[in-house]
């Protein structure tokens, strides 16, 4: 007996099954699950956000139509972070860090370029909702767990430097916190306006648990810092002039009680002066005069090379040529001058800084509705611009993947919703 050839499928059967591959529902909700894992590991840990991460390229590049892909990599807010990862890229040719260096300050920028494929995906699924749900569970589990391990700090996952802090680091925490809670408060306006007494009770129970977890157990000053404006965004966005005066007098009675109930709080707003003073002396208390200084000298820097900056990596290397033994504080290297303007602008000169406010301009206009998504688009885009004043937010682990996020998620939601009242 002889065996019959096998037919080798030709280039179309071949195309046909991929694309068949590539629209299976299963694959794209493998995705859309992958993504909610990301979401919800990200208060937690770097490293399971991260393989999901992973896998979901894996998952979703077979699902996209790379010519829908490519016209939609004509319009700015998707083109813009692969230019910034580009200039990145390119960067690396005049600098004058060390390779390591180099090549270490492309991975955060690299991050912003899973913003297109996530506004692609989420322009078509229907499970953004469920992405920031879990987002938000988790952020509450972690506010929760918080206060057990400020009472017993035995309960800690992990050797933090902060009490009340399980995981991470109690910037991380504030930031995460900052968020879900003016996430929430759309909701519960909404809810309040619609007579439903039971669910605005809902929205507002974990408002008060993020709330008097920063007042009380442990907070970050970046976070006091955007919170007056995110309360400002919110009136604007979503109150009568009434409604917002209305605001303003509870807040002021909310920081008035929290001054005088929470000593941590007090200390906290106190030690900026006391840090200012003292920090040439006591670098281990200096983070106010620490952010000065490196300020000064990043400003200096971006003077020398102001066009194209000093090249990808190269911070740590003018910190370096600035050093002076006049103090311990005066003698510091570091890689993160803690302004992400600054940041940009020492290592690619203006035409960085420019593309980095394009691409915030872009991403601020991607919201201009009243819903939900657009909120909390809104939101992520807004507190990652004020954080980025203290520090550099948007190339840090874990905010910029909550800007990631954000604009991704909820920025492909708003898209379809467009997308669905066209004609």
């Amino acid at each position: 007996m002889t065996a019959e050839p096998v037919a080798w499928p030709g280039p179309q059967t071949l195309r046909d099954r991929w694309q068949a591959f590539g629209n299976s529902a299963a694959l794209i909700r493998t995705a859309d699950v992958l993504v909610i894992l990301i979401a919800a590991s990200l208060p937690w840990s770097t490293t399971a956000p991260s393989i999901f991460v992973g896998l979901w390229l894996m998952a979703v590049t077979p699902t996209i139509d790379w010519r829908a892909y490519a016209r939609d990599l004509t319009r700015p807010v998707f083109v813009l972070p692969f230019a910034l990862l580009l200039l990145a890229l390119l960067g690396t040719l005049w600098s004058d860090g060390d390779w390591p260096d180099r090549l270490h300050a492309i991975k955060p920028v690299a991050k912003l370029v899973l913003i297109p494929p996530l506004l692609y995906h989420f322009r078509r699924s229907e499970r953004g909702s469920e992405v920031c749900l879990a987002f938000l569970a988790s952020c509450v589990l972690l506010a929760v767990y918080s206060w057990i391990v400020l009472l017993d700090p035995a309960w800690k996952i992990t050797a933090t430097a902060s009490a009340g802090v399980p995981v991470k680091n109690y910037i991380d925490q504030s930031q995460e916190f900052t968020l879900c809670a003016f996430a929430l408060a759309l909701p519960a306006l909404t809810f309040w306006r619609n007579g439903n007494v039971v669910a605005t009770a809902a929205c507002l129970a974990p408002i008060l648990l993020f709330a008097t977890n920063m007042v009380f157990v442990v907070s970050a000053r970046t976070a006091l810092f955007c919170i007056p404006l995110l309360l400002a965004l919110f009136a604007w966005r979503h109150l009568s002039r009434r409604a917002a005066l209305v605001l303003l007098a509870g807040a002021v009675a909310a920081s008035a009680l929290a001054w005088t109930t929470s000593a941590y709080l007090r200390q906290r707003i106190t030690d900026i002066a006391v840090e200012y003073r003292h920090g040439h002396e006591d670098i281990g208390h200096a983070s106010t005069a620490q952010r000065l200084t490196y300020w000064r000298k990043a400003i200096h820097a971006f003077a020398e090379a102001p066009l194209i900056g000093h090249g990808t990596g190269s911070i740590k290397r003018q910190f370096e040529r600035a050093a002076t033994s006049e103090s311990k504080l005066d003698a510091e290297v570091v890689s993160n001058p803690h302004n992400q303007t600054l940041n940009v602008a020492m290592q690619w000169g203006l035409l960085g800084v420019i593309l980095l406010y394009a691409m915030w301009i872009v991403h601020l206009r991607l919201f201009p509705g009243n819903g939900l998504a657009a909120w909390i688009g809104l939101l992520a885009v807004v507190q990652n611009i004020a954080s980025s004043v203290l520090n550099s937010h948007l190339f840090d682990f874990h905010e910029g993947w909550m800007y990631v996020l954000g604009v991704g998620v909820a920025g492909g939601t708003v898209l379809k919703a467009r997308a669905g009242r066209q004609p």
